[in-house]
């Protein structure tokens, strides 16, 4: 069976390239590679793009996904976050906590509402939260850490997305569970609220 990975690995080195032109350098028909990178696509770790070419449809080229090229946020997160003075970090960490939890609902707004804001909010920044009821009052979960390259370094994060917590919740949370992993050895990290 042919290998994606050697797809994978000519895509690298040949950047906009044709199923055809594939084909031709790997040896296999043209049906096997657009097969295989319509797979690639749809697993996000090739893009396609059209080229117009003479005469007919036009051509689709190929190449790796720029999330599959990765990037080096980790570094630039922790230069800065190391750059950030101790007298400063609070401060800082209440700011990135604001950007983070966006417009808030007004606190007379039913703690049921705020929680579903909470869960609106966190999903759209790539944490996969969820809440529960529990007998010691609502935890939030947090599937997703955005933070897990950086995190080690700087738990200083969890710091900021509970604060980003209460200014959706305008009540205290406690986190209670810091990459913890669940009965199948997903991590995850939980808020109480208080």
């Amino acid at each position: 069976m042919f290998s994606r990975q050697k797809i994978l690995t000519y895509l690298k080195a040949h950047p906009g390239v044709t199923a055809a032109e594939m084909a031709r350098a790997l040896r296999v028909t043209p049906a096997n590679i657009r097969h295989h990178l319509a797979a690639l696509v749809k697993d996000g770790l090739a893009q396609s793009a059209s080229r117009a070419g003479g005469r007919g449809r036009p051509e689709k080229i190929y190449r790796v996904s720029d999330s599959s090229l990765g990037d080096n946020l980790p570094m630039l997160v922790e230069v800065l976050l190391e750059n950030v003075p101790a007298s400063e970090l609070d401060a800082t960490l209440e700011h990135l906590a604001a950007r983070l939890a966006g417009t808030t609902p007004e606190q007379r707004t039913i703690l049921h509402r705020r929680l579903s804001a909470v869960v609106d909010r966190f999903s759209s920044l790539n944490y996969h939260p969820r809440w529960e009821a529990h007998a010691h009052g609502p935890r939030i979960i947090l599937a997703h850490c955005p933070y897990t390259a950086v995190i080690a370094k700087h738990p200083e994060l969890c710091r900021m997305d509970a604060l980003a917590l209460q200014k959706i919740l305008s009540q205290p949370v406690e986190q209670t569970a810091q990459m913890e992993s669940n009965e199948r050895g997903i991590p995850f990290c939980m808020f109480r609220v208080l």
